[in-house]
């Protein structure tokens, strides 16, 4: 049996399957020796890694669209703003061919169903948004940069708001209840729990007023995304949701974060399907290090628990970065799916990686893997999957077919005009603010209403330049100080509060 033929053997699969291209050994392209992806076996996760400019995007590129097409839906990131081309069908032209013929690709133009989707108001896209509640104190800590201590501190914040029923829509409600638990009055508050030092507040305070300078306050707000509205099929295809970032490059930590929000609601919200046909959703993680970046044990330890449980209902992760060592251990461990484009070996520390990255890979009698790694060419990669049986299959230099999509951005207007026609448009393109911890606050020192000062006569006017003096710290310290609103706080456990539980992030979950 030939090398080729040994190879694409262990891709041989009766069910259906992403096509990524054919078997390349010593140069030489068998067309015939097709690899290919199961879809049964992706809710197993994968990784898709590779250096700067040797074909990542696309290899996602051509993964969604065969996906879109099974009828799954997909949520990616558009993070370099050149995914837009999905919605459209591709150009051709002489490499395209050529590419088509190596590959033996009935290769035709094909768009997909794309939504696109932008974190918080300011970008073209229909702006998506979660509570600062719903959003929890693990996932809102990496998205600060929060210390462990910082973060243990946010934890408490949330637990006291929850069980005194205080909703945490936006920012300004979360700013209010830390000013007040660092008042006299809000310490006592939390007697018996632990404190909240004036330090710590500082910096989280510090970290939320720079988190709203940057934009980032307008991601957290109502209405908050469905998480289903990611799961949507039209006419047989999967609709593929691209979260469009330009407006966030200088908060990169917020949209990883947010993919993970997303995770952990589907996994609250979606029933147990165990091992499927096909997977209900596949995400994508592009720049997956900066999801992994300086977080905190906590953060990591709940990334591995969501990678391991996520698969019994039936979504599938696929982690892109530019080096495997980006992703800890104890997650690369889940991902059965590896497509790993050319490695650059240029410092002790990139030959390090490579070393690493060679370990992560099965053994192979046709490939010297660390030469592979640092010689494939553009849209070559090597791959190995886990088969239909879930054993690991042969490491295949692979040289991938050409998306069937747009290999283009498609302009900030058209995508715009996409937006506006979405059926998300009007469901979510107006902010809405209702009442919540900061307005209940506020009202609770609102004038009261001339019957009911007359039944209060007895006490004193206050003196002009006292009340100045009162007045002096500010509205918001004003209003968390006074003694009304402290008793509104020991006894405002509404509803809302009575019902918030926390999943795996420290997401909320309401029962129902």
């Amino acid at each position: 049996m030939t090398a080729q033929s040994d190879i694409a053997a262990g891709y041989a699969t009766a069910g259906a399957a992403i096509e990524l291209g054919s078997v390349l050994v010593d140069g030489a392209v068998e067309a015939t020796a097709h690899v290919r992806l199961p879809l049964a076996t992706l809710n197993r996760h994968g990784l898709v890694a590779g250096a700067t400019g040797t074909g990542k995007t696309k290899t996602l590129q051509l993964m969604a669209e065969q996906l879109s097409a099974a009828g799954v839906p997909v949520v990616m990131a558009d993070v370099k703003g050149d995914l837009s081309g999905l919605s459209r069908p591709g150009e051709g032209g002489e490499r395209v061919t050529a590419r088509a013929a190596e590959t033996g690709d009935d290769w035709q133009p094909q768009a997909c169903p794309v939504q696109f989707l932008s974190l918080g108001t300011g970008g073209a896209a229909v702006p998506v948004r979660a509570t600062v509640t719903s959003f929890g104190p693990i996932l809102l800590s990496k998205v600060l940069g929060l210390n462990d201590t910082q973060e243990s501190t946010l934890g408490l914040i949330f637990h006291w708001a929850d069980s005194r029923g205080l909703p945490l829509l936006d920012v300004k409600d979360l700013r209010s209840v830390i000013t007040h638990l660092t008042s006299d009055e809000g310490k006592a508050d939390l007697k018996g729990l632990g404190g909240v030092s004036s330090a710590t507040a500082g910096v989280i305070l510090r970290s939320l007023v720079n988190l709203e300078a940057q934009g980032g306050d307008t991601f957290f707000g109502e209405p908050e995304l469905d998480p289903r509205d990611l799961m949507r099929v039209v006419d047989g295809r999967g609709v593929v949701s691209l979260l469009e970032l330009a407006e966030l490059q200088a908060r990169p930590a917020l949209f990883s974060t947010f993919l993970m929000w997303l995770l952990a609601e589907l996994f609250e919200v979606l029933p147990e399907e165990g091992d499927l046909d096909q997977p209900k959703l596949v995400f994508f993680f592009d720049e997956a290090h900066l999801l992994f970046a300086d977080a905190s044990k906590a953060f990591l330890e709940r990334i591995t628990q969501t990678v391991k449980l996520i698969r019994s209902k039936g979504v599938g992760v696929f982690f892109c970065t530019q080096l495997p060592t980006d992703v800890p251990n104890a997650v690369l461990s889940q991902l059965g799916a590896r497509v790993q484009h050319a490695l650059r070996a240029f410092t002790p520390e990139d030959q390090a990686a490579l070393a690493k990255a060679v370990k992560t890979y099965p053994t192979t009698p046709h490939y010297e893997l660390d030469e592979a790694l640092t010689s494939l060419g553009i849209g070559e990669a090597v791959v190995t999957v886990l088969s239909e049986k879930g054993a690991p299959t042969p490491v295949a230099w692979t040289r991938l077919r050409a998306p069937r999509s747009l290999m283009d951005t498609i302009g900030a207007a058209a995508i715009l005009q996409a937006a506006e026609a979405s059926e998300l448009h009007g469901k979510y393109a107006e902010t809405v603010d209702r009442e919540s911890a900061y307005e209940k606050l506020t009202a609770k020192v609102a004038p009261p209403e001339p019957a009911a000062s007359a039944e209060r006569v007895e006490a004193p006017p206050a003196e002009p330049e006292r009340r100045a003096e009162r007045e002096e710290p500010g509205v918001v310290s004003q209003v968390l100080g006074n003694s009304a609103v402290k008793s509104f706080l020991r006894s405002a456990a509404s509803t809302l509060g009575r019902e918030i539980t926390r999943g795996l992030f420290g997401t909320s979950r309401k029962r129902r």
